[in-house]
């Protein structure tokens, strides 16, 4: 799909990942389109399901959640109703924010976002350790964020 993408539609992507908000007129003018042309080819990309959705991010120490873990989990079996009962019981905590199935050594890779150093204890001990199959849990901890980005390299 982005092969067959023109410089237009990809400079409305970049522009796009930067800030979903742009209002159609002023993505337009960046792009160098008329207004409608402009949202025309949104709509396609939206339509294509290229742009899988628009969000709103948060500034995780404003939102009282500055520190940011890097679990490695590995599990006792790695069958499928093993990793679909880990996977599911794994949704329903908002305190992990991303969940990675793995190839190598541990299982899958949790990010997950605290409040302090207790707040990151009872994460372990009540949720992480607790989730179904867990056999070994490794923690790394973020001192600081050098780069983070939500922007694809288009």
């Amino acid at each position: 799909m982005i092969e067959s993408l023109d410089h237009r539609d990809r400079a409305i992507l970049r522009a796009l990942m930067r800030d979903g908000r742009l209002a159609n007129a002023e993505l337009a003018e960046r792009v160098h389109l008329s207004p409608s042309a402009c949202l025309r080819r949104v709509r396609m990309l939206e339509e294509s399901g290229l742009i899988a959705g628009y969000v709103m991010l948060l500034d995780p120490a404003k939102a009282g959640l500055p520190g940011a873990a890097f679990v490695f989990v590995t599990l006792d079996q790695q069958g499928r109703a093993a990793l679909d009962r880990f996977e599911a019981e794994v949704r329903r905590h908002a305190e992990i924010i991303e969940c990675y199935l793995l190839a190598g050594a541990a299982d899958y890779l949790l990010r997950v976002a605290y409040r302090d150093a207790a707040d990151l204890e009872r994460i372990h001990t009540d949720i992480l350790t607790q989730l179904p199959g867990v056999s070994r849990v490794q923690s790394t901890l973020a001192l600081r964020t050098v780069k983070k980005t939500t922007e694809l390299p288009i």
